[in-house]
């Protein structure tokens, strides 16, 4: 019983993160919020796409985190306070923020130091306190759930990073999932449903005919996070808090070298 249940968790949320994305996919597509054209952008090769596939799949994936079987109740809590948290804050930065020229945290530190709240950094702060939320309601005692809020948030920006390429951030999505879905139980369970997800859109991304954009890249980061946090003790999330602040420190400064340029 045991064994069937730590199988049977990973796959109702993979299974279920994959039909209700391709739902919502479906339904966006046919009848999206508004003007269709507000929900279109220009890829890195001048190509049309629209927006989609973000909210599809932070939709799919939050869905799938708080109804599979074999969560207890405060994962669960967890996983809907982050997903939705990062996917919403991501939209917002997608719709708000095109067309701003501003890359890295210090460049949105900055503006808000002049009294400016940039949609980047209505993304850094309400991200962050959305991790350490979800990771206050994973860990017990202050200094894991410190470290969990480090990790959920950070593997959001992580993913969020990697999206420079039509497939790149998904495929990521899919390569860090693996991992974490063989240790099945909550984490497989948690790591199942950006798997799924990104399964339901991969094709669409990679024919550069949809995008995730800011809102599905930081929701599926969330999962990924919430996933290492509920399959690792003290060691383990500092190690990965530790790579996450790295990746977020080479990203910023890659971001600032870039918009020099």
């Amino acid at each position: 019983m045991v064994a069937g249940g730590r199988v049977r968790g990973p796959i109702s949320a993979l299974l279920g993160a994959a039909g209700a994305t391709r739902a919502v996919y479906g339904a966006l597509r046919s009848r999206p919020p508004g003007a269709a054209a507000f929900w279109e952008r220009k890829n890195y090769a001048g190509r049309t796409v629209h927006l989609h596939a973000g909210l599809a799949t932070t939709a799919g994936t939050a869905l799938a985190a708080v109804t599979a079987p074999g969560l207890p109740a405060r994962t669960r809590t967890a996983a809907a306070l982050a997903v939705s948290a990062a996917g919403a804050c991501g939209a917002y930065d997608d719709v708000s923020g095109a067309g701003d020229p501003r890359r890295g945290f210090r460049a949105h530190l900055s503006a808000l130091r002049h009294g400016e709240v940039t949609s980047g950094a209505v993304k850094l702060f309400g991200i962050g306190a959305a991790g350490l939320a979800a990771g206050a309601l994973l860990k017990e005692r202050p200094a894991d759930k410190l470290l969990a809020g480090v990790v959920i948030a950070g593997s959001a920006h992580l993913v969020n990073l990697l999206d420079v390429r039509p497939g790149r951030a998904a495929g990521a999505v899919l390569a860090l999932g693996a991992r974490g879905l063989l240790r099945g139980g909550p984490a497989g369970t948690l790591a199942a449903a950006p798997i799924g997800a990104v399964a339901a859109v991969v094709r669409d991304d990679l024919g550069e005919r949809t995008m995730l954009g800011d809102s599905g890249v930081h929701a599926l980061g969330a999962s990924l996070g919430l996933a290492v946090a509920a399959g690792n003790g003290r060691n383990g999330l500092a190690v990965h808090a530790a790579a996450v602040v790295a990746a977020a420190v080479a990203g910023d400064r890659i971001s600032r070298a870039a918009a020099a340029i």
